[in-house]
């Protein structure tokens, strides 16, 4: 199962779009700075929006297509998933 996903330093604050085949792996290590880069400098690691694909592909150009979109229109697509920003970290089963 392959995901798209965004990450925040907090409401409204920095986001971080990706995806991968392992989604609460990817968030652990972008929590623990394993993965050096924007994530670690700007302290985005909460969770506010994921979505799942079957195939990878399908994940990544979900996210190219996310990269592309205005700023509003990210945090209206994370506004109407998680109204409250909260962290999706916890619903997420572990690998």
């Amino acid at each position: 199962m392959f995901a798209a996903y965004i990450l925040a330093s907090g409401r409204n604050g920095t986001l971080y779009i990706g995806h991968t085949d392992g989604l609460s792996r990817r968030v652990i290590e972008h929590r623990e700075g394993q993965r050096a880069g924007f994530t670690a400098r700007y302290g985005v690691k909460t969770l506010v929006y994921f979505e799942y694909f079957e195939g990878r592909e399908a994940a990544f150009a979900r996210e190219r297509a996310m990269k592309k979109w205005r700023r509003a229109w990210k945090i209206e697509l994370i506004e109407r998933f998680n109204p409250g920003w909260r962290d999706l970290a916890e619903t997420l089963e572990p690998e």
